[in-house]
């Protein structure tokens, strides 16, 4: 049975740690972004995150976005520093014409810093974007 269930291959959703001004406490801050670059609506978008290494492990955080419209992007969660150094896992599951995808995106340990920042063009802000 389990080899008749067909999953098919996310393309054109992405994730990045973005790094940006915070004008309203003053700060620079890491935020968590998904872009839809497709041409389609994403529905019932569920993200589910975790941080972890072989000793330590973080909760889980969940967020659901009820419609990600083609061709945007939505800020998911600030991202504290202190969690670089563990791997930083999302796994993102939606609907996209009434079939279900699922990808897991992860961040490295140590692989978020300021030195290998690049520019985002979705939103004109450096970030890095997720393997």
């Amino acid at each position: 049975m389990k080899k008749d269930i067909q999953i098919p291959e996310v393309k054109n959703v992405h994730l990045a740690v973005v790094f940006e001004y915070n004008d309203i406490y003053k700060t620079d801050d890491w935020n968590v972004y998904v872009f839809n670059n497709k041409n389609t609506d994403l529905e019932m978008m569920v993200i589910v995150s975790q941080g972890f290494s072989e000793t330590k492990t973080t909760s889980v955080l969940r967020k659901k976005i009820t419609l990600l419209p083609a061709n945007s992007f939505a800020k998911i969660e600030l991202i504290q520093p202190d969690l670089f150094k563990l791997n930083n896992r999302f796994q993102v599951s939606f609907f996209e014409e009434n079939t279900l995808y699922e990808k897991t995106f992860v961040f490295k340990q140590n692989s978020i810093k300021e030195g290998v920042l690049r520019m985002i063009p979705e939103i004109k802000k450096r970030g890095i974007l997720a393997r």
